[in-house]
């Protein structure tokens, strides 16, 4: 059984166990936190398709901890006037361990 969710403007295709890493969350370590925009719902060949959601669905998972990205490097310079700029961003993540899909 797997199903595709919703948050921070991106989706994810989740399954029970799995571990992901979304947008920041309001959440606590260890808390509990729901996605109830449900997609999509596979259940061994019964599929369910949202429009836009599927009613009466949510996955549940446990906020595991908040992780870092990689760093991204931006760097701008002009053409022969001695301008350079070298600036840096690494992104913050939640952790989410899936722990049902209540359909």
């Amino acid at each position: 059984m797997y199903a595709i969710i919703e948050t921070g403007g991106k989706q994810y295709r989740v399954e029970k166990g799995d571990i992901i890493d979304v947008e920041l969350l309001d959440a606590k370590l260890n808390e509990k936190v729901e996605f109830k925009n449900v997609l999509f719902i596979n259940n061994a060949g019964a599929v369910k398709i949202g429009n836009p959601h599927v009613t009466k669905s949510v996955v549940l998972g446990e906020l595991v901890q908040e992780v870092k990205g990689p760093k991204v490097f931006a760097f701008k310079y002009k053409q022969r006037k001695q301008v350079r700029r070298k600036v840096g961003h690494r992104q913050r993540y939640a952790r989410v361990k899936i722990t049902e899909i209540v359909a």
